[in-house]
């Protein structure tokens, strides 16, 4: 193999562990999408999955799904379909056997259910599904856009202390023996890394709060609204979905959400399909709120690791050595 292909190995196995997730968001949502359309025209639905399959989805900046472990999943729900099988249990079985799959897929799965366990149209809630997805892969990039800036500074500044090490030694003087020959050095270098450790792990952790966002807020009050499209129930609508969920998990706060948007439309008289739907609708557009906030707090929140972490490191690993080296030609010369 060159080194070429080495390298090219190596950054695909990069992309790999640090997926897209708004690109698998699209994914999924696209092939729902194509599902939807190919059901509506009359498709039967144990076919609609392998024809999904031969024309594999790919976006900007995604991967194809045909070199991705999502090409398995997909294989395998198109042939549980094919022989009639339960596409969810094949979903599941699926995701379970390959080494990493988005949870997005069991979100399709537990749509899938919710209409066929209570004679909803398939293509209808599968479009809405699709809306919710795509919904999520927007506000993961208008995040990622706005925290942009603020990740690549605080990259930035965590190379500070290194790139001071490498300028004090580029410009003569020998911080690189002070560092690892010195008794003050050794020390220097023991405080300063562990600064520079816990000041990457706060940042990452600052991110990863800032960039939190789940892809199943909301959704219970959708499929709840899609299995009453199909005729059923209140309370069976609810047990349909609360057993599709179960692999997903759902949160505390949409089943009170559900609980809220009942009781208003009994008061009311109103649809409660309907209700459900708009509540979804302003979660989600509470969600985007929320994360635009994060992404604009986050610049100022990384100040807290750069102070008390970074800065620190930087005059251990740059200041000192470059004193100690100073100090000890000067010294060293007078003798």
């Amino acid at each position: 193999m060159t080194a070429a292909r080495r390298l090219r190995a190596r950054l695909a196995s990069w992309r790999r562990r640090r997926p897209d997730a708004a690109a698998e968001l699209d994914a999924v949502a696209a092939i729902a999408e194509r599902l939807a359309v190919l059901l509506s025209a009359g498709v039967p639905a144990t076919v609609a999955w392998s024809h999904v399959d031969v024309a594999p989805v790919a976006g900007p900046g995604a991967r194809e799904l045909d070199r991705d472990e999502d090409a398995v999943v997909l294989r395998a729900v198109a042939a549980a379909a094919a022989d009639g099988e339960s596409v969810p249990a094949a979903i599941a079985a699926a995701r379970a056997a390959a080494t990493r799959t988005s949870v997005r897929w069991a979100l399709l799965g537990a749509a899938w259910e919710v209409a066929v366990e209570s004679g909803a149209p398939l293509a209808s809630g599968l479009r809405e599904l699709a809306g919710a997805l795509r919904d999520e892969a927007q506000l993961r990039r208008e995040v990622g856009s706005a925290l942009a800036g603020p990740v690549s500074s605080a990259r930035l500044v965590l190379a500070l202390p290194l790139i001071a090490v490498v300028f004090g030694a580029a410009f003569g003087f020998d911080t690189v023996a002070v560092l690892f020959g010195n008794p003050v050095g050794i020390a220097c270098v023991v405080l300063g890394g562990g600064l520079l450790w816990a000041g990457r792990r706060w940042s990452r952790r600052l991110v990863a709060t800032a960039t939190s966002s789940e892809a199943e807020r909301g959704l219970e009050l959708e499929l709840v609204a899609m299995a009453m499209s199909g005729g059923a129930s209140v309370e069976r609508a609810r047990a349909i979905v609360r057993d599709a969920l179960a692999p997903v998990g759902t949160t505390e706060s949409d089943a009170s959400d559900v609980d809220g948007v009942i009781a208003v439309a009994a008061r009311a008289g109103a649809p409660v399909a309907e209700l459900l739907r708009a509540e979804a609708a302003r979660r989600r557009r509470t969600a985007r709120a929320d994360g635009a906030a994060r992404a604009a707090a986050l610049g100022v929140r990384l100040m807290l690791p750069l102070g008390a972490c970074v800065l620190p490191a930087f005059v251990l690993l740059g200041v000192v050595p470059l004193i100690v080296s100073v100090l000890t030609g000067t010294l060293g010369g007078a003798a």
